[in-house]
């Protein structure tokens, strides 16, 4: 039974969460609606037969509690609320939106990402009750710790509990008006999945999960920048999953991938979609620049033949686009290949001073003094990389690249 319950609750729990939304246009009730379901499943379901469908059991159960919940409030708010809510127009009926005969999680993406919440909070509303991504990890993404996520995230619930009725599917003629935001969530998605830890195949889907619905926004939403760059981007990347670990479970850089199992019609697709667009500005170029660094590489036949000094300019053109510090340190790298270890080494320092004690810095300042031939000043900075790293297979990388450096055979 906790098997099932662990399952559900891996692969349904964003559409559950986000199909009570929908419909009841209160998050901070549904969520409750919803936990409270598991809580009942794992009660009831304890030692007897599961239901042949438990997604529908509970999603069956999660919408009563969420009805009793709204009755209960009502009785406690104004009579023409109570009898708004016994006429049962407190539920509005599910209407059918662009998108829902594939992945009806697509329109409550545009809902999630509500103008009246703050623009840092409306894609991890998204990420939370729409793609049912955890709260920790949101708060890695945005590179804050948990306890603030989770106070965002309870504040942005309050808010739309005090606009109540106006917390709703917007009419697809309003979603272009979304399109950052909306774009901004699926990308988090997808780097969530590419993020180090937890069960490698596990996050393989939920990227493949997010590829599916950035090809779907942009296929939904023609002529919009910002989602066709999207689904340009996470295809490319999303071509290479197959390369990127080997059979033991270790990373596989992007220089030592077997080039042949990356998918080169996913790479096409991806192509296609970014040669149709043009210079633009905010985040769409952000996505565009992204995506033509990725074709960068997707194109190279082979690593040496990799155009560095191409990546390098788009690197410095999303800089200042940005002012990011992860791009900086990604711009190092371009340039470190680029131009020599030591110019990569001179942009570093910037980056790590906007980022001290990021593992990152001190793994990418370790390659450049590596190939620099400062051996031991490059072991010193594996070390540092490995002190603040977590678990998983970015660490066992880490490790074996200092290991074979102190062998003095190089990384």
């Amino acid at each position: 039974m906790p098997d099932v319950l662990g399952q559900v609750l891996r692969d349904d729990w964003g559409r559950l969460l986000g199909r009570l939304i929908r419909g009841s246009g209160r998050p901070d009730l549904a969520e409750d609606a919803l936990a409270e379901a598991f809580v009942q499943a794992a009660e009831q379901w304890h030692g007897r037969e599961v239901p042949a469908n438990p997604a529908g059991w509970l999603a069956t159960t999660a919408q009563r509690r969420l009805i009793d919940a709204q009755r209960s409030e009502a009785r406690r708010r104004a009579p023409e609320f109570r009898r708004a809510v016994a006429s049962g127009a407190s539920v509005q009926p599910v209407v059918a939106t662009p998108g829902d005969d594939v992945d009806d999680r697509m329109a409550l993406l545009f809902m999630a990402t509500h103008p009246a919440l703050a623009e840092d909070v409306r894609p991890a509303l998204a990420l939370r009750f729409v793609l049912g991504i955890p709260t920790e990890v949101i708060a890695r993404l945005f590179l804050v710790p948990t306890p603030t996520m989770a106070a965002r995230l309870t504040r942005a619930k309050r808010r739309l509990a005090e606009i109540g009725a106006a917390f709703r599917v917007p009419a697809p003629a309003t979603w272009p008006e979304r399109v950052d935001d909306v774009a901004h969530a699926i990308y988090l998605g997808f780097t969530a999945g590419y993020a180090p830890g937890g069960d490698e195949r596990r996050r393989t889907a939920d990227a493949t999960d997010a590829v599916r619905l950035a090809v779907l926004a942009a296929d939904l939403l023609p002529g919009q920048p910002v989602l066709e760059a999207l689904a340009a981007l996470v295809l490319l990347h999303h071509s290479r999953r197959d390369a990127r670990f080997a059979p033991d479970g270790t990373l596989v850089l992007l220089a030592d991938q077997d080039r042949t199992r990356w998918h080169g019609d996913e790479i096409a697709a991806g192509l296609r979609r970014l040669t149709g667009l043009p210079p633009t500005s905010g985040y769409a170029e952000e996505l565009r620049l992204q995506a033509l660094i990725a074709a960068f590489h997707a194109t190279a036949a082979t690593a040496s033949e990799t155009d560095w000094a191409g990546i390098a300019r788009a690197y410095r053109r999303l800089e200042q686009l940005t002012g990011s510090p992860i791009v900086r340190l990604n711009r190092a790298v371009a340039v470190g290949e680029a131009h020599g270890a030591a110019a990569g080494l001179a942009l570093l320092r910037a980056a790590g001073e906007r980022l001290p004690g990021h593992h990152r810095v001190a793994l990418v300042r370790a390659e450049l003094l590596a190939r620099d031939g400062r051996v031991d000043e490059a072991a010193a900075a594996y070390r540092e990389a490995l002190s603040t790293v977590g678990e998983g297979a970015e660490r066992n990388h880490i490790a074996l690249r200092l290991a074979r450096l102190e062998g003095r055979g190089g990384p």
